[in-house]
C-alpha cells in the first residue's frame, strides 16, 4: 500500500482512537474542548474529523452515546429473515462491498489445516492496525490490532489451524488489508468454522449496513431459538472482522455485548455505519 495513504490513514484512526476514548468518559464536550484535547485547532480537528467518519464530531458523539445502541434497537432493528425482502440493503460503503464466500469443507475443517498454506500480513485499515490472513480461495481471518496486539491475534486466529502452514506475504496480502476502506468492489472468502458457526456468521452477513440485530434474533434465524449464548459464543469467533459484521450483534436490552477485537473498535464501527446511512 501506499506509504503517504497509510501515514495518513494511522494519523485519522489514532485521532479517532483517541477521542473515542475520551468521549466514552461520559460528560459531552465542546467542539472547542475535544479539539483541545486532541492538540488541534476547532476548525482542524471538525475537518479532519468530517472527513473521515463522514459527520460532524458533535453527531459523531450522539451516535457513540450509551443509549444509541438502544435507539438502534427500537429505530433500526432488522428481522433477518425478511432484511432482503425489505430491500434494507442500502448504499453504504461496507454492505456495498460484495462479498463471495465459501465454507472450509466439513473433512478440511476436521483436518485442523493440514496441507494448507495460509499466508498473513500486518498493515494499517480505517479503523486501525489490522492482520489479515488467505488461503489460496479466499480472506480467511481480518484482525483488529489495536487491542490485542498483532502476536495475541496471530496466535488466536493460527490457533484454530495448528496443522496449517503460516507464510508471511506482504504483497499477497496488501489487497485484503484494504477491503474496509473499499467503496465498492469484491472480496472472496474463505470461512473456516463448524457447521453451527457457519449458519450464524451467513445470518450475520444478512444484517444490513446501519441496522442491528440480537443474539436472540439470530438464534431464531437459524432455527434454534434457545441457542442465544450459543450464538453469542459463535458471534465472538468470527474470524474475519467487518466484513463479517459481527459487531452488528446487540444484547437485547440494548448493551453492546462484548466484541472480539475490543469495544472502542466496535463502537467506532457502528457510529461510522450510522453516520454513513443516516437520512
Amino acid at each position: 500500500m501506499d506509504t503517504e495513504t497509510d501515514t495518513e490513514g494511522s494519523y485519522h484512526w489514532q485521532l479517532m482512537r483517541r477521542a473515542i476514548a475520551r468521549l466514552d468518559a461520559g460528560r459531552d464536550l465542546t467542539l472547542e474542548e475535544i479539539a483541545a484535547e486532541m492538540g488541534l485547532s476547532p476548525a482542524h480537528f471538525h475537518r479532519t474529523f468530517s472527513r473521515w467518519a463522514g459527520t460532524s464530531p458533535k453527531r459523531f458523539q450522539q451516535y457513540l452515546s450509551l443509549g444509541h445502541a438502544k435507539r438502534l434497537l427500537e429505530e433500526r432493528r432488522t428481522t433477518l429473515e425478511t432484511a432482503d425482502a425489505l430491500g434494507l440493503s442500502g448504499t453504504g460503503r461496507l454492505h456495498d462491498l460484495f462479498v463471495t464466500w465459501e465454507a472450509m469443507s466439513p473433512g478440511a475443517y476436521a483436518r485442523r489445516g493440514e496441507g494448507l498454506a495460509i499466508r498473513w500480513s500486518t498493515g494499517e485499515g480505517p479503523f486501525g492496525p489490522l492482520l489479515a490472513m488467505a488461503t489460496g480461495r479466499g480472506l480467511a481471518g481480518l484482525a483488529f490490532t489495536a487491542e490485542t496486539g498483532v502476536e495475541a491475534a496471530f496466535d488466536d486466529l493460527a490457533g484454530r489451524w495448528p496443522a496449517a502452514a503460516f507464510v508471511e506475504d506482504p504483497a499477497a496480502l496488501a489487497p485484503y488489508l484494504e477491503v474496509l476502506d473499499t467503496e465498492v468492489g469484491g472480496t472472496r472468502l474463505h470461512v473456516m468454522g463448524g457447521p453451527f458457526q457457519i449458519k450464524v456468521w451467513e445470518a450475520l452477513l444478512r444484517v444490513p449496513q446501519g441496522r442491528v440485530t440480537t443474539y436472540a434474533e439470530i438464534a431464531r434465524a437459524i432455527g434454534h431459538p434457545g441457542a442465544h449464548r450459543a450464538v453469542g459464543t459463535a458471534v465472538g469467533r468470527n474470524p474475519i472482522g467487518g466484513l463479517i459484521p459481527c459487531h452488528r450483534a446487540l444484547r437485547a436490552s440494548g448493551g453492546l455485548g462484548g466484541y472480539h477485537w475490543g469495544l472502542p473498535v466496535k463502537r467506532a464501527l457502528l457510529a461510522d455505519e450510522a453516520a454513513r446511512t443516516a437520512p
